[in-house]
C-alpha cells in the first residue's frame, strides 16, 4: 500500500502527462500481481465499495475530532479525503503493519454499513498520513489525480510494449483485477479470447473545426445530433448498449437491446422520441427530454411509452461476423445503408448527410441549425478508417456556434482535486423582471469552467471578500460581477425556481466593466427554450 499511496502522491503533485506516463508505467512494472490490477481499476474509476461513503467518512471523523475543528478544517482544506487524512488520530500502541493493496481492496469489500464503522477505523489505524489518504481514495472511488481512464490504459501500453487500442479492446472483457491482461502484456501469453462477447469497442474521436476548411471533395459532411453516443453490439445471440465511456447502459434502455438481433456493432447517437419544431412527428426530442431517462436503474412503463428511446446510427464496425473497421468510411456507409431495411424503423433510422456546393455554402446550412436535436455537423474523410481515439484529418465536428446570456454572479463553491482550495464552482442569475422595479435575481445555471488561472485566483479573492451567508461549504455572495455566460440551449425545467435550465454552461468571459442591472432577464431565456 506505501508504494499505491506514494505514487497517488507523486501524481498529484505532477502536471507534465508525460511524467505521470512515466510513473504509473513504473509502478505496472515493479509491482506484483493482484496489486497493480487493483491499482489500474482504482485509476480507471472501476472499483465501487458501497459500504464506504464521503459521509462514513464525515462521521468517523467527527467521533475522533472535534466536530468544530473537522468543519473548521474541512472548509480550509476543501478536500475531505486530504483533511480526514491529516486529522486521523494516531492509535495507541502497536498496530499491525500497512496492509498491500489486493488485501485493503478485500477488506473494504467485505465491510457492509454495519461492519464498516469498525473494520474501516483499524485498517485506517495501520497506516500514515499519506497511506489514509490513499486508502480514502481507493474506497470512495473519487480519485481526482489528473489521470483519466484513457491516460492510465495508455501508460499501461506503454510499459509494457503493447497496442493501446489492444489494451481497450480487451479491458472490457475483464474484471478486475486483470490478470489476463497482465499475463498478455507482461508475460507475453495468448491474448484474452473475446471473439464470442458482446464487448465494446473504443469509438472513433473527431477534433474540433475550428480554423481549418476541408474540400468537400474528401469530405462528407453529416448532422451531429444533440444526444449521447453509444454502441450497441450484439454478439453470439446478446445484446449489449454501451455508452462512449464504455459503461453498460443496457438496463436503462432495455427496448433497445431488444431491438437488435443481427450480429453487428453499430455505432450512433441515443435520442428519444419527441415532435420536432418543424412539425415532423416523432422525430427527435431535445436532449432535455432524453435526460430524464439517463442513470435510472430502473425505467418506467410509463416512460417507455412516453420516452422512447431510439438510435440515429452514424456507422456499422462488424456485421454478420464480419469486421467492417478496416474499410473506407464510403464503403462502411453503403453497408450500413443496405444493413437499415433489416432493422425495426421504430428503433432505428439513419443519421443523413448534408449535401452542400461547397464549404461556404456547408457553413450557411450549418447556421440553421440552432432547432431540434441538431447539435452541428460532422465531417468524415470519405477515405477513413475506423480508427479508434482522434485521429488529425479524419474526423471533424463543427459545433453550432453558443448562445451568449449575461448573468450575475449569485453563489460559489470549493471545486475538486487541484480546485479545491479555490472557489472556482459558480452559480449564476438573471433578472425575474426590471431590476429597477425590485425584480428577484434567480439561479440559471451553473458552471466551473471557461476562465484562466489567473482569472479564478481573483474570482476567488471576490468570493471571499464579498461572502455575505454560508450554507454548509456554498457561500452567498454579494451581487456585484457579471459573467458572459455561453451555453448550448436552454430548456424548461421544474427542479429549479426560474424555471429553466441550460445545456453544457461555461463562462465565456468576465464583464469586468458591467453593472449588474444591465444583466439579461428570464424572458431573453425563455425566448430561446425549444422543447
Amino acid at each position: 500500500m506505501e508504494e499505491f499511496a506514494a505514487l497517488i502522491d507523486a501524481l498529484i503533485y505532477t502536471r507534465s502527462r508525460n511524467e505521470k506516463l512515466r510513473l504509473i508505467a513504473e509502478y505496472l512494472q515493479t509491482t506484483p500481481d493482484p496489486d497493480r490490477g487493483w491499482a489500474m481499476a482504482a485509476l480507471t474509476d472501476g472499483l465501487d465499495f458501497k459500504a464506504v461513503k464521503s459521509s462514513t467518512i464525515r462521521n468517523l471523523l467527527k467521533e475522533r475530532v472535534d466536530p468544530v475543528l473537522w468543519s473548521l478544517s474541512r472548509d480550509f482544506v476543501g478536500d475531505t479525503a486530504e483533511t480526514a487524512s491529516f486529522l486521523w488520530p494516531e492509535p495507541m500502541g502497536e498496530v499491525a503493519p500497512p496492509p498491500t493493496v489486493s488485501k485493503a481492496v478485500d477488506a473494504l469489500g467485505a465491510m457492509t454499513r454495519t461492519s464498516v464503522v469498525g473494520e474501516l477505523p483499524r485498517l485506517l489505524d495501520r497506516m500514515d498520513s499519506q497511506g489514509r489518504y490513499a486508502l480514502f481514495k481507493l474506497a470512495t472511488g473519487g480519485m481526482r489525480v489528473g489521470v483519466s481512464s484513457r491516460l492510465a490504459k495508455v501508460a499501461f501500453a506503454q510499459a509494457f510494449d503493447v497496442v493501446v487500442d489492444d489494451v481497450e479492446e480487451y479491458w472490457h472483457a475483464l474484471e478486475p483485477p486483470y490478470a489476463q491482461l497482465f499475463a498478455w502484456a507482461a508475460d507475453g501469453e495468448d491474448p484474452p479470447d473475446t471473439a464470442n462477447l458482446p464487448l465494446f469497442k473504443p469509438f472513433m474521436l473527431a477534433h474540433p473545426l475550428e480554423e481549418t476548411v476541408v474540400d468537400l471533395a474528401d469530405y462528407a459532411a453529416e448532422w451531429k445530433w444533440d444526444g449521447i453516443r453509444v454502441q450497441l453490439v450484439h454478439v453470439a445471440g446478446e445484446t449489449r448498449l454501451y455508452s462512449r465511456s464504455g459503461d453498460d447502459i443496457s438496463a436503462t434502455f432495455p427496448e433497445l437491446v431488444d431491438a437488435l438481433e443481427i450480429p453487428a456493432v453499430l455505432d450512433g447517437e441515443l435520442l428519444v422520441r419527441g415532435d420536432a419544431q418543424g412539425g415532423e412527428k416523432g422525430g427527435a426530442a431535445s436532449f432535455n427530454a432524453l435526460q430524464q431517462r439517463l442513470g435510472r436503474k430502473t425505467v418506467s412503463k410509463k416512460m417507455l411509452t412516453e420516452s422512447p428511446a431510439f438510435v440515429r446510427l452514424y456507422d456499422v464496425l462488424s456485421l454478420d461476423g464480419e469486421d467492417l473497421r478496416g474499410l473506407e468510411w464510403e464503403k462502411r456507409r453503403k453497408r450500413l445503408e443496405a444493413l437499415l431495411p433489416r432493422l425495426p424503423d421504430s428503433h432505428f433510422d439513419l443519421s443523413e448527410l448534408v449535401e452542400a456546393r461547397d464549404f461556404d455554402h456547408l457553413a450557411q446550412i450549418r447556421e440553421g441549425t440552432r432547432d431540434d436535436a441538431i447539435e452541428g455537423l460532422m465531417l468524415k474523410r470519405r477515405d477513413s478508417l475506423y480508427v479508434p481515439g482522434r485521429k488529425t484529418g479524419l474526423w471533424y465536428k463543427w459545433k453550432r456556434d453558443p448562445l451568449l446570456v449575461d448573468a450575475v454572479l449569485m453563489y460559489a463553491q470549493r471545486g475538486s482535486g487541484k480546485r479545491s482550495s479555490f472557489y472556482s464552482d459558480y452559480t449564476f442569475g438573471c433578472w425575474d423582471g426590471d431590476p429597477d422595479e425590485g425584480a428577484e435575481l434567480l439561479p440559471v445555471g451553473k458552471a466551473y469552467s471557461g476562465f484562466t488561472d489567473a482569472e479564478l485566483k481573483k474570482l476567488d479573492k471576490i468570493v471571499r471578500q464579498n461572502t455575505l451567508n454560508r450554507f454548509g461549504p456554498v457561500r452567498e455572495v454579494e451581487r456585484t460581477l457579471v459573467f458572459e455566460v455561453a451555453f448550448d440551449s436552454v430548456h424548461s425545467s421544474k427542479r429549479h425556481k426560474s424555471g429553466l435550465a441550460m445545456r453544457f454552461p461555461r463562462i465565456h468571459r468576465i464583464r469586468w466593466d458591467k453593472p449588474v442591472h444591465e444583466a439579461d432577464r428570464l424572458e431573453a431565456l425563455r425566448a430561446l427554450i425549444r422543447d
